[in-house]
């Protein structure tokens, strides 16, 4: 009988897959090794064109809106993971038919050998995939590397004995590695395949749960620490408009706020060896540790910042306290040569943006910061160092970053090269949060008033007024209370006289210095979505 065929091999390849998938996700969770399948995404969409990543970017968007999800940023990273592994497995899969293939032809090449091979080659092409992101790792990248060979290597291993049992199983000639064992200890086909995918699955389904508990147990970690704001009363605390109820919070927790970066796992940076270096159009290349940075006088502020990618009404947008050094402040320390014009900032998972001078030295709360709400930056939100530029989606503004190039011109950031907008501006917006119809207000003059508020923003530009109108109807001014900073999005409140019925509700503001916001409906790519937000309910 012929060897098993290469429909046989994408079975068996993903069987064997799988297993290897989660440990890999254990691996990564326990000890910071890496997460092959999420490097390999990651990979890929670098390489990928521009237009084909914004593309999955707004359908995967659009996706998780429409099934109702409101962590925006935390689904799309579960999408993204879940894509790597499908991708991971599709080759495993790819890879066992190719080798059941090869088998069947070359009828005189042993499976063992040829599945140690088919590892080994999987185990280069890996390595050198990683190698090429530059990703820093928990580990030492000997330790990683040497991790990610054995587990490739046992992979194709088994691939080859999964072959040889199949082949000896229909009762076809052995090879002679396989010459001499008894026909009564030979298993049908079937049966082998059923006992290798019970195996597959039981480590793939513990290897799962592992690494999610101690995800869990990570997290609670996090939300345990002290921010400055549980101890510290919000600079507005006085203010005379209090938001309507289910408004959402004036301060973002650090674990609510959004996170979006070109990365399925978070990038692992060591304190202890990190650097800031600065070269280019210096004097002397000049490398700053963390403390240092830290001595200079801290700046705080409270900062609005938004996702370029996020829709009209969407959730990637968070305020809270940053916390970090005026750029202004660094500059001397640097010593620039003349003709310097821009800052080319590269961050650990292979970022990079471009700043303009003219920028920093007009601006003193261009930062580069440290921490968030009094607390160490969080690894997924940029430790140890990030950059804030105040009026800018944060497509602009590096996580991570461990490197300044001082250039004499600009150059296209990581995004802009992918058909984003060169500048970035933030876009006004207003969003409708609540109509808290459960919050039924009677007034002195016998009218049954419903609460509506939500939140307006205009980057650093300020607002100056929010409208709201019911239907058809006028534009009616609503209250203001007052923002966090200059920098913070706004607060508005409507008690609006209840009318029963269908209504829809439409939300506008204006900036600071009295500009519309834009209300021509468009999407985020390239400059920033537009539009006004409307809700409909029938009361």
């Amino acid at each position: 009988m012929a060897r098993p065929s290469s429909a046989t091999g994408v079975l068996v390849g993903a069987l064997l897959t799988a297993p290897l998938i989660a440990l890999f996700f254990v691996a990564g969770r326990l000890f910071g090794l890496p997460v092959v399948p999420f490097d390999l995404f990651d990979w890929l969409t670098r390489i990928l064109p521009g237009g084909l990543v914004t593309l999955g970017i707004d359908a995967m968007v659009k996706a998780i809106r429409a099934v109702g999800s409101t962590g925006t940023d935390v689904a799309a990273k579960l999408v993204e993971q879940g894509m790597a592994v499908a991708a991971m497995l599709v080759a495993g899969m790819l890879a066992g038919a190719l080798l059941f293939a090869f088998l069947r032809s070359a009828k005189r090449v042993g499976s063992r050998p040829a599945g140690l091979a088919a590892g080994a080659v999987a185990a280069l092409a890996v390595l050198l995939i990683t190698a090429g992101l530059g990703r820093p790792t928990r580990v030492a990248p000997a330790i990683a590397a040497v991790w990610t060979a054995l587990a490739f290597l046992a992979w194709g291993a088994t691939l080859g004995w999964a072959h040889l049992r199949l082949t000896e199983a229909a009762g076809a000639p052995a090879t002679p590695e396989g010459e001499g064992r008894d026909p009564v200890e030979r298993v049908s086909r079937r049966r082998f395949i059923v006992r290798l995918g019970g195996a597959a699955a039981t480590i793939t389904v513990a290897g799962a749960a592992v690494g999610a508990v101690v995800g869990t147990r990570r997290r609670g970690l996090v939300a345990s620490r002290r921010a400055w704001s549980a101890d510290h009363p919000l600079p507005n605390a006085g203010a005379g408009v209090e938001p309507a109820p289910g408004t959402r919070d004036e301060l973002t927790s650090l674990e609510d706020h959004y996170r979006i970066d070109i990365n399925t796992t978070v990038p692992a940076v060591d304190e202890a060896s990190w650097r800031l270096r600065v070269g280019g159009l210096v004097e002397r290349p000049v490398e700053l540790t963390l403390r240092q940075l830290m001595d200079y006088e801290p700046l705080h502020q409270f900062v609005t910042l938004a996702c370029i990618s996020n829709p009209v009404g969407g959730s990637l947008i968070g305020t809270t306290r940053w916390t970090g050094v005026s750029l202004q402040r660094v500059l001397p320390d640097l010593k620039l040569k003349p003709g310097a014009t821009h800052l080319k900032l590269t961050a650990a998972d292979g970022f990079y943006e471009v700043v303009a001078l003219e920028t920093v030295r007009a601006d003193e709360r261009a930062m580069l910061a440290y921490a968030w709400d009094g607390l160490p930056l969080e690894p997924k939100h940029g430790f140890p160092l990030r950059i804030y530029i105040p009026d800018l989606y944060g497509m602009k503004q590096p996580k991570w970053i461990q490197s300044i190039d001082v250039l004499d011109h600009w150059e296209e950031g990581y995004w802009v090269e992918r058909g984003w907008d060169r500048t970035a501006r933030m876009k006004a917006t207003s969003v409708i949060d609540t109509v808290s119809v459960n919050m039924m207000l009677s007034k002195a003059d016998a009218t049954t008033r419903i609460p509506i508020g939500g939140i307006a923003h205009a980057g650093a530009r300020g607002v100056s007024r929010v409208e709201v109108r019911m239907d058809d109807g006028p534009w009616t001014e609503a209250k203001l209370r007052a923002p966090l900073s200059g920098t913070t999005w706004v607060l508005w409140r409507y008690d609006w006289a209840f009318v029963p019925g269908n209504h829809k509700f439409t939300v506008r503001c204006y900036e600071g210095q009295g500009a519309a916001q834009i209300a021509e409906p468009a999407p985020p790519h390239p400059s920033g979505a537009s539009g006004l937000h409307s809700k409909s309910l029938m009361l």
